[in-house]
């Protein structure tokens, strides 16, 4: 294949952009920002976790909490009634009197019973309360921080993006120079070389695979026409040749 010398030298003005691009792609994936997201986001779940159960244990207790106010409110409203009756003096019989008498003495103790109940429960269902709103101001504190690191992100998905339309736009206008058999090969190089299709000869050295070419090889090449389109033998890339070849 044969290229104007010129045309050989944007070759590699498009590689060294194709490269940026390569450069800018890594460091868009590369950003410190997503690991810190995702560790951050992780946390997150856990304590979303948390404060559901801790939601849960505190409904469950003002539901426990309920239930033992309304078996104290019973208990203390049969006792009122027995003691009404007891000062009514409408109960006459010993026997009964007796036995109203035992029954509201019960229903004392378990009247007491019953509130220390409601005591226990207010207790947990405070010590819930305090781990719901604990883990609440931690979930928010770890929301804002995603949110920081997320504006940090997306600041520098622009800044990069900015530059890699730029360099995009730059490289269509050099690319649409060069000829298109030599694009071709370029392209179908740089697929299967890594990102490098086509490298300086410098000092007799391919920057491509940065080995240093056989002497028979350097002769071949001296020896070549100019628009003559030559490759490294070691990693079969396009060799431009320059001023700095060293040939």
């Amino acid at each position: 294949m044969n290229a104007a010398p010129a045309d050989q030298i944007r070759l590699l003005d498009v590689q060294a952009l194709d490269v940026r691009l390569q450069q800018l792609a890594h460091k868009r994936r590369s950003l410190p920002e997503h690991a810190e997201i995702e560790s951050l986001t992780k946390d997150l779940t856990q304590l979303r976790d948390l404060l559901v159960a801790a939601q849960t244990e505190e409904s469950d207790t003002a539901r426990e909490q309920t239930k033992a106010e309304q078996d104290v409110d019973q208990v203390r409203q049969r006792a009122t009634r027995d003691q009404q009756r007891l000062d009514s003096g409408a109960v006459s019989s010993p026997k009964d009197l007796e036995n109203l008498q035992r029954e509201i003495v019960s229903l004392a103790k378990r009247q007491g019973d019953l509130e220390d109940i409601v005591l226990e429960v207010m207790e947990r269902r405070e010590s819930a309360q305090e781990r719901v709103a604990e883990l609440t101001e931690r979930v928010g504190a770890v929301q804002g921080r995603i949110d920081d690191a997320t504006a940090r992100r997306d600041a520098a998905f622009e800044e990069l993006d900015g530059e890699a339309a730029s360099v995009t736009k730059e490289r269509e206008v050099i690319a649409a120079s060069v000829p298109a058999d030599l694009l071709k090969l370029y392209e179908k190089l740089r697929e299967q070389q890594g990102g490098i299709g086509a490298a300086k000869l410098y000092q007799r050295t391919c920057q491509g695979c940065r080995q240093e070419l056989a002497i028979t090889e350097l002769s071949e090449i001296r020896k070549a026409a100019p628009d003559t389109v030559v490759r490294c033998e070691n990693c079969r890339r396009i060799l431009v040749r320059t001023s700095e070849s060293g040939l």
